[in-house]
């Protein structure tokens, strides 16, 4: 059977979306039908029907409801909110993300590319004062690590990095975690034997992937498609060709 959850987390600026974009662009090559949320959120609210559809895009926050409010408001730089409220909004987002359309589709056999996910939760929101057994015990991201990805990509660069390609952005998150201390304490937790442990006792499949220059764009793509082709079995990769 393959495994056909996928999910992409990283610091700000290491790559995720092009890591994602690459996985598209392989299952469009395939011929599947693809949908992607990312792109349906910018016109549309709400979550839509996904059974014509062979692979689901999504991304956390979500860009409606609690994700939403998530980007737009609690997050943002000059927010009221404390840290519990944005880890239960982070929470709820998520949580009603795999009930309407995560585990739908997983229980429909289509792929998942997931851009960033509960591993975020787990490492921002201890950093922001939270005590880590409140994180991991809220609904939403207690549900989540009960429903694992099978392959957990983390991008890995370095903080200077990240913040020279954030200042490049023509559209800035104006987030409150887009600052060089913030990145550096990130950058030691998602590279920590912990986080990894947290995953791989779930059944997870960790890699990382260095972004850092001089790799390009083009380098990122054809080693997370080595990876991901690496990961799932060649005969089902076969059939999907012959479908």
């Amino acid at each position: 059977m393959v495994n056909k959850f996928v999910m992409v987390d990283g610091l700000d600026g290491s790559g995720k979306g092009v890591v994602v974009d690459a996985l598209k662009e392989w299952a469009v090559k395939k011929g599947l039908e693809v949908l992607d949320l990312r792109e349906y959120w910018k016109e549309a609210d709400g979550f839509p029907n996904i059974d014509n559809y062979d692979v689901i895009i999504s991304a956390e926050p979500t860009f409606t409801g609690w994700g939403k409010k998530v980007r737009e408001e609690l997050i943002r730089n000059g927010s009221s909110a404390s840290p519990e409220e944005i880890a239960e909004a982070y929470a709820k987002d998520r949580m009603e993300l795999y009930q309407k359309i995560i585990i739908p589709a997983l229980n429909q056999d289509k792929f998942v590319f997931q851009e960033r996910g509960v591993v975020t939760s787990l490492v921002y929101q201890p950093l922001q004062g939270l005590d880590l057994d409140f994180v991991m015990n809220l609904e939403g991201n207690t549900f989540c690590l009960d429903q694992p990805p099978d392959l957990l990509i983390l991008t890995i660069v370095d903080p200077e990095v990240v913040m020279d390609r954030l200042d490049k952005r023509v559209k800035k998150d104006n987030a409150i975690f887009e600052n060089l201390k913030f990145q550096k304490q990130i950058k030691f937790v998602y590279e920590s034997d912990w986080l990894r442990g947290v995953f791989e006792d779930r059944g997870t499949k960790v890699v990382y992937l260095d972004t850092n220059p001089p790799l390009t764009v083009d380098d990122t793509k054809k080693t997370v498609l080595r990876v991901f082709e690496d990961f799932v079995q060649d005969s089902d990769l076969e059939n999907i060709d012959e479908e």
